[in-house]
């Protein structure tokens, strides 16, 4: 409106111009006539006739000068109307509800609706909220499909100051009105494009054939051949089946490239493959497994090789039997239906020994760190390097923050013993103080820096070594110089006697030492009825020989009368979930390790006859702690890293935060349902 007004003086100014040259004219006769009165008298003729026509013309003419202003105006807002209902755009106008105030010829063609009928946008594209309708100036872009095709619809808030009758009779009047501009942009083909431009990309793949030794020493001498020829087949004809290309590189390794449109289908089909190769049977007592790493959406084909040679890594320290997808920054794993194979060489152990041992005589101080709430493989392992150390004559130390009830035992056997220095147990804030450019960080049973006893010191320790027997997951220790991660192991203590054996000769191990450990062996392998091999067993009688006492680690670790009450609770309390699986939860009240009588209770819970896993959740410090177990049949590594957690197949755990006991069971049915109807329960 003042808009209009502003115009309209404006047009009245411009015809009123000659009136004011008349009045320049009067002053000009004037002075004419002050030089010369004949002069004036003819200067004022003249004069007087442009006065008579400038108001002649003001006067008589001005209706017609404005009639042919407000014609070409009418004209130009007709033109602009035209303009908005021919413009190839759709356009359209919504009201702070989301109902259709106006839309040109586009957008009621796209809509195929009557344009007089004035439909909710947001019942049109579910994906527009009546939050998003006030933008307040600002463009919202989203995306959406109607029909076939797909759209991006721009949205942007503006103010109307005076709206056509049109517009007003849809009850949106005055001034200062809030609507939202809505375009649409079609997007069908440019998403088409490029998706026919991802397709196109390669994926690069490593195959290794996890226990290829074992299974050819399985077969006889001289079906050998034809079961590598088997296997080869195998894995040639499902490569080829998706246009790629395969490689041998090594006989139990394999590189491929595929396109990735293809990976969407041996995703779902959750690489058909891992189960296909174990099919093959010629008399080998033990069936073949595989290992897949894949590497795509790199920045060059070279970056696609290193995300796979990551990958494989990845399912090999998890294990094997199972394929690992690295798609940029996400990870991605299926399979790990199989038990690990344990190897029976001890190559890989004197490897690592020797490199340990390298490491260490650089070095002048080694700080030794487990995980947050140490058990007592964490604690065992800590001591076994600790003497490692001593034997070299380093300076070594074991960060412990907080002990807990089931190590307190074994850690008072070290506490005021003359045969330890006093600071053989420092807190982490004490042991930060000691690094230097000369320490060396070792962190045993645990390759997960977020539950690292004193997660800082990754940080301000340039040589760090890992040695853990948890399978690894997407987060990791990536700044190890030296890692040594062996998912068959039944603990870190098994590894841990191992290194000593190989580090170097004639290291003595002290009793006390050697019961850690022993007793990190058998709190782990639940008494040498899980995850043991022929190895834990060598393992615990080389700790024997060096002064383990069996029935000494068994009085240490004899429950009290609470923990025993608390454990048998969490028994009686569990419910039996689809038949199959026992979910209880341990009470943490009087309790000084409530995680540890769940991770007890869980155990306990394996022995009911029909059950595949067992999960008991603690509420410890306002933190749901998950212990889940299983014997074979359910891989509860998976399980609980779909909860943020992992482990191993048979012995994993989580924790969540934020959540209640009730809540946190509905979540871990929802992913007990969902790994039920992906297949990856037996």
């Amino acid at each position: 409106m003042k808009d209009k007004g502003r115009t309209r003086g404006t047009f009245k100014v411009y015809l009123q111009w000659p009136l004011f040259l008349s009045v320049l004219l009067v002053i000009l006769t004037a002075a004419v006539g002050a030089v010369s009165i004949k002069a004036g008298i003819i200067v004022s003729v003249f004069t007087i006739v442009y006065i008579g026509i400038a108001l002649w013309l003001y006067f008589s003419r001005r209706r017609g000068i404005l009639a042919g202003l407000i014609a070409f105006s009418s004209a130009y807002d007709q033109s602009r109307q035209n303009l908005m209902e021919e413009m190839l755009m759709p356009y359209a106008v919504a009201d702070g509800t989301g109902h259709l105030l106006w839309m040109n010829r586009e957008f009621a063609a796209i809509l195929d609706e009557d344009r007089n009928s004035y439909k909710n946008i947001t019942a049109m594209f579910p994906e527009i909220t009546r939050e998003m309708l006030a933008t307040h100036g600002e463009i919202v872009s989203i995306h959406s499909a109607f029909g076939d095709r797909k759209y991006r619809i721009d949205l942007k808030q503006v103010v109307v100051d005076q709206l056509d009758a049109a517009v007003a009779d849809n009850g949106l009047e005055g001034q200062g009105t809030f609507v939202t501009a809505i375009y649409l942009v079609d997007e069908t083909q440019t998403l088409l494009y490029m998706q026919q431009i991802n397709d196109q990309k390669l994926v690069a793949g490593l195959i290794y054939l996890d226990n290829y030794d074992e299974a050819l020493e399985s077969v006889e001498e001289v079906r050998r051949s034809l079961l590598t020829a088997l296997i080869d087949r195998k894995i040639s004809k499902y490569i080829s089946g998706m246009n790629g290309i395969v490689k041998k590189l090594e006989k139990d390794k394999y590189f491929f490239v595929i396109k990735q449109q293809y990976m969407a289908k041996i995703q779902e089909e959750r690489f058909s493959i891992l189960e296909d190769v174990k099919t093959v049977n010629i008399g080998n007592d033990m069936a073949v497994t595989l290992s897949i790493g894949i590497g795509m959406n790199g920045d060059s084909y070279n970056q696609n090789y290193e995300y796979a040679r990551t990958s494989i890594d990845m399912a090999l320290g998890r294990g094997g039997d199972q394929a690992v997808v690295k798609d940029s920054g996400k990870i991605q794993y299926y399979g790990g239906k199989a038990q690990q194979i344990e190897k029976t060489t001890r190559v890989k152990a004197r490897v690592k020994a020797h490199a340990l041992r390298e490491l260490m005589e650089n070095k002048d101080r080694l700080l030794i760190m487990g995980h947050r709430l140490a058990d007592i493989d964490s604690f065992g392992a800590a001591v076994g390097i600790y003497r490692i150390a001593m034997s070299m004559n380093k300076k070594a130390n074991i960060v412990v923050n907080e002990v807990t009830s089931s190590v307190r035992p074994m850690l008072d056997r070290f506490v005021g013993n003359l045969d330890y220095p006093e600071d053989m147990l420092l807190t982490g804030p004490k042991a930060a103080e000691l690094v230097d450019q000369g320490t060396m960080l070792v962190i045993v049973d645990v390759n997960r820096p977020s539950i690292t006893d004193e997660p800082s010191l990754l940080r301000m320790v340039k040589t760090i070594v890992v040695l853990d027997h948890h399978r690894t997951s997407s987060e990791i220790i990536d700044n190890a110089v030296l890692s040594y991660v062996e998912p068959y192991a039944s603990s870190t203590c098994e590894m841990v006697a191992e290194v000593l054996q190989y580090i170097a000769d004639g290291i003595k191990v002290k009793t006390a030492e050697a019961d850690a450990m022993y007793a990190g062996i058998v709190i782990d392998t639940q008494n040498f009825t899980n995850q043991t091999g022929v190895r834990t067993f060598e393992a615990a009688a080389f700790l024997r020989r060096s002064g383990a006492d069996i029935t000494r680690v068994r009085k240490l670790f004899r429950e009290n009368m609470k923990d025993y009450q608390a454990k048998a609770e969490a028994v009686r309390k569990a419910e039996v979930y689809m038949d199959a699986f026992a979910i209880s939860e341990c009470p943490a009240d009087g309790l000084d390790s409530p995680t540890i009588i769940g991770a007890q209770a869980a155990n306990e819970l394996l022995e009911i006859r029909g059950i595949k896993a067992s999960v008991v959740l603690t509420d410890y410090n306002g933190t749901i702690y998950f212990s889940a177990r299983s014997i074979d049949e359910v891989n509860v590594q998976v399980m609980m890293e779909k909860l943020g957690g992992g482990g191993h197949r048979t012995i994993a755990g989580a924790q969540m935060e934020g959540v209640s006991i009730e809540g946190a069971k509905e979540r871990l049915k929802e992913v007990i349902c969902q790994m039920m109807e992906e297949g990856e329960v037996s």
